[in-house]
């Protein structure tokens, strides 16, 4: 039976019936994913060696995880402790896997919000169960019911409390879970509670083993997280401004519409800033649960860090502002900018060099330096000013005819393109003749006014640009911009040193010694906000 093809179809067809084409793309395809699992291998090695290069710790957790897994899986392997707890020992291995985690702070809320969650949930079971026992069976289902009901509904209400949901909400989980495990399974279970009893025990297992890695066996602080990125942030703006105005002074002719790449110095100066507020909250109330860890067991204010983090973020706007002048559609002329490149990158260079003493300042925690606004800043600002003003007619522009000209023009444009339909065509629709030779030249008269149209499309843009470009003083306009985020930068710059002030006299920061011969402590009793603002130590709530 010969094999049939539809009309227009070019395919060649094999002995089998099997088109050509798609033998060929199978085939393509096959080699295709032959050459993508040779490069497997070695995309995995490079994935693994960036991923450890970016942070070595995370090969160091990884091993912490898995010895904390050998050891509570003796529970299972070694004989004497298999029967003396059973099967019940996989919640051991359960609560290592859940509660183990990066930082030592992160740990320390999961595990004892666990623990804390089984506690209660285990002692108000228990009090369900002696209560429901002294009845009849009947009246013990209804009991266990209304019991589940009443505190299921409370509990998942009392999660959307926001002290509740910032600090114990994984302890409410597990409140509910343990709850309704050891409650419902009483009414069939005789002996629940040893049930309870093990269970138990293999939790405070697991939560032993987990703190004894996190605290113990090269600990990872949430509290030095949060630090370190504090100073990280405030070098990386100073890079960022400091490699935005060179660019923009740069000899070579900027780009229109650049693409910036997320390796882009500028870019990834400000990036970590602007994506931090929930790094810095998470990284805060972690670092609340954790002891006193520091040389001086002084109680680091991380609330404070969260603030630095605020100021530092409304700073970061301003520099993005003052990277988006770099690729705007219409740019300052490089000779209109030489005028004003000494200033501006004096100007750039002594906010740089503040921003890096309150990277220096939080990094050594220590006070700043009294000189940390130098009179190099005022008088950068001032060369700014007088290299302006020195150039009026940049900024007010005089050739005001060319100007209305061109907008005249553009507006006339515009007006003639608006009219009605029917005086821009002549004839309104009832007019049209209805035979075959008007109709004709009907669809010859829509195909020209089509071709009008996209020719009006094409047009406009370019117009609105010459009369844009027309005006004189819209040559310095974006450099104006450009001038004014600088200004506005040195303006926000006094938030920041304040908050960091603020900073270092909470926490104690020593005084400030140029020759770092002796360490001066000075510390203040914090005021009753600042005290309320700090998370308390949970482990006694």
């Amino acid at each position: 039976m010969a094999t049939k093809v539809h009309v227009g179809m070019e395919t060649e067809m094999n002995g089998n019936g099997v088109p050509e084409t798609f033998k060929n793309n199978w085939k393509k395809s096959l080699i295709e994913f032959s050459g993508k699992m040779k490069r497997s291998p070695g995309w995995l090695w490079r994935t693994i060696w960036k991923v450890g290069r970016e942070d070595p710790r995370r090969m160091i957790h990884a091993f912490k995880v898995g010895l904390s897994l050998t050891l509570v899986s003796l529970l299972y392997l070694m004989e004497p402790l298999f029967k003396g707890i059973g099967t019940n020992a996989i919640w051991a291995v359960m609560t290592v896997v859940v509660v183990l985690e990066f930082t030592a702070g992160a740990t320390l809320c999961k595990g004892l919000n666990r623990g804390l969650g089984t506690v209660l949930a285990g002692s108000l079971a228990f009090l369900i169960e002696f209560i429901a026992t002294k009845s009849g069976k009947v009246f013990r289902a209804v009991f266990i019911g209304a019991a589940v009901f009443l505190i299921g509904t409370t509990a998942t209400y009392m999660r959307f409390f926001p002290y509740i949901k910032k600090n114990y909400d994984y302890g409410v989980v597990i409140f509910l879970l343990t709850f309704n495990l050891i409650t419902v399974s009483s009414y069939r279970v005789e002996n629940v509670l040893k049930i309870a009893h093990d269970r138990f025990y293999t939790i405070v297992i697991g939560c032993g083993i987990c703190l004894f890695m996190s605290l113990l066996v090269f600990p990872i602080w949430s509290g030095e997280d949060l630090h370190n990125s504090t100073v990280g942030k405030l070098e990386g703006l100073a890079k960022s401004i400091e490699a935005c105005v060179n660019e923009y002074f740069n000899d070579s002719e900027l780009k229109e519409n650049q693409e910036k790449s997320p390796e882009d110095p500028i870019y990834k100066g400000y990036k970590a800033v602007l994506d931090s507020k929930s790094t810095d909250e998470t990284l805060a109330l972690y670092a609340s649960w954790e002891p006193r860890h520091s040389r001086h067991c002084y109680r680091f204010p991380w609330q404070q860090y969260v603030k630095v983090g605020a100021v530092l973020r409304q700073f970061g706007y301003t520099v993005v502002a003052l990277h988006g002048c770099l690729l705007t559609e219409i740019q300052t002329p490089r000779s209109v900018r030489a005028l004003f490149k000494d200033p501006c990158i004096r100007l750039a260079g002594e906010v740089t060099k503040a921003l890096m003493e309150l990277a220096n300042s939080i990094r050594n925690r220590r006070h700043c330096s009294p000189g940390i606004l130098s009179d190099h800043l005022h008088e950068a600002l001032q060369d700014l000013n007088t290299a302006i003003k020195s150039q009026p007619r940049l900024f007010l522009g005089s050739n005001n005819n060319q100007a209305n000209n061109m907008l005249a023009l553009a507006a006339a444009h515009a007006a003639r393109h608006n009219k009605p339909e029917k005086d821009r065509h002549g004839v309104s629709l009832s007019s049209v003749k209805t035979d075959s030779s008007a109709l004709m030249e009907w669809k010859t008269k829509r195909a020209s006014e089509q071709a009008k149209e996209n020719e009006r499309k094409v047009l406009r843009p370019q117009l609105s640009k010459i009369a844009i470009t027309s005006l004189e003083f819209s040559e310095a306009l974006p450099f104006a911009a450009f001038a004014s985020l600088l200004v506005e930068i040195v303006a926000r710059l006094d938030n920041v040193i304040e908050e960091v002030e603020e900073l270092g006299r909470i926490a104690c920061y020593k005084e400030y010694n140029p020759e770092e011969d002796e360490i001066i402590v000075k510390c203040e009793k914090p005021p009753v906000d600042v005290a309320k603002n700090q998370l308390p130590t949970h482990a006694s709530d």
